[in-house]
């Protein structure tokens, strides 16, 4: 079902919502929003990109497999709450540094790298999940002629 209409619109209706994704990402801490429903949305933005333009076209455009992109998510989630540990507080506790880039304090935080990691999950097993119900069954999938 993939109409000229579709097609026209997906490119930028898919890049208008990434980038809303990584807004209600960033202001997850501090309202709502966050890793989980930032992820949700990416998935969205690829689904209708895939909609438009096949499962071949999002495998391209994401570049990595959606399990190494669930994993490295896993990876870095893992790393900020265990970052705690080393510093002598309870795990899990947010952890900030501010840094001056361009003479701008820059506030970070375990806290953001968690939701990060959780929306790189997100984003990577749920894509994972729908490119494999979307895939063409074909012979090493187990489909016609085996």
């Amino acid at each position: 079902m993939s109409t000229l209409i579709l097609r026209t619109v997906a490119p930028a209706l898919t890049a208008l919502m990434l980038l809303f994704s990584v807004f209600v990402l960033l202001r997850g801490h501090n309202e709502p929003g966050g890793g989980f429903i930032g992820g949700l949305i990416a998935v969205s933005a690829l689904a209708i990109y895939g909609i438009a333009f096949g499962v071949g076209a999002v495998r391209r455009a994401i570049r990595f497999h959606p399990m190494a992109i669930a994993g490295a998510g896993l990876l870095l989630a893992t790393l900020s709450g265990f970052l705690s540990i080393f510093f002598g507080v309870p795990f899990m506790t947010g952890l900030w540094v501010y840094p001056v880039i361009l003479d701008v304090e820059v506030p970070l935080s375990t806290v953001m790298s968690f939701d990060l990691g959780v929306y790189l999950v997100v984003v990577g097993a749920i894509i994972s999940i729908a490119l494999a119900l979307e895939q063409e069954p074909g012979p090493e999938l187990g489909g016609e002629g085996d």
